[in-house]
């Protein structure tokens, strides 16, 4: 069988990323009130462990930059290749983001701005939490995220539920999250639906591409050095 071509990779990129927003975001806002934060939090990591099972053997089942970010800077994942994956990824979220609105737009009193999902701090935070506390949930919590993909994909570690570890791993982060900020951890989840509620939303857009971004290279630089490299 052969190996999956940089296009097929791409591809897999954009369904997985598209799957990641229209399954968390679309819950978020289609069903938010009868599911509630553990409803919403589920849905993101089954997006995840099912987009993994579905997608991961062909492209490594990012579907985040940040994650893409983690994986280069521990040299799991080529750099020339990243400029690509952000490309497909971004595809993926926007176009989750149109699909979404599409669907939500048919109620009559749908209202994308100062919603829609986003993330946000201050008066836009669902439990009012500050700039700082906000970025500093998205660096730590994104940190560990990387921390669970690298021990979960390490040759020692259980062959077959990495998907499963991976997806729980973004289930508990929404959980302690969802109130600080709305949970990102994945700037292109955060950018597909920001660009349809626009105003503040994308002001604050920012905290929730450079923050993820930080976390993932500190989790990139410092696995290896705190639990021994095993690619």
């Amino acid at each position: 069988m052969s190996s999956p071509t940089m296009t097929h990779k791409l591809g897999a990129e954009a369904l997985g990323t598209f799957w990641l927003v229209l399954g968390g975001v679309g819950t978020a806002v289609l069903a938010g009130e009868g599911v509630g934060t553990l409803g919403i939090s589920l849905a993101f990591g089954l997006t995840v462990l099912t987009g993994a099972y579905a997608f991961g053997h062909v492209s490594g089942g990012h579907f985040n930059p940040a994650v893409t970010v983690g994986l280069a800077t521990a040299k799991r994942f080529a750099w020339k290749d990243a400029p690509g994956y952000f490309a497909a990824q971004l595809v993926g979220a926007i176009v989750a983001g149109a699909v979404l609105y599409v669907i939500a737009s048919g109620r009559d009193d749908f209202v994308a701005k100062g919603g829609f999902g986003t993330n946000g701090y201050g008066d836009r935070s669902p439990g009012g939490y500050s700039l700082g506390a906000v970025i500093l949930t998205e660096i730590v919590l994104t940190a560990f995220f990387l921390y669970v993909i690298f021990g979960a994909t390490a040759k020692r570690a259980a062959a077959g539920f990495a998907g499963l570890s991976i997806g729980l791993a973004l289930t508990l982060i929404h959980l302690i999250s969802i109130p600080v900020d709305g949970t990102s951890v994945n700037p292109a989840r955060s950018i597909g639906v920001a660009l349809f509620a626009g105003g503040d939303a994308i002001q604050q857009l920012w905290v929730f591409v450079l923050a993820p971004v930080i976390g993932a290279a500190i989790a990139g630089v410092s696995h290896a050095l705190i639990v021994g490299d095993d690619t």
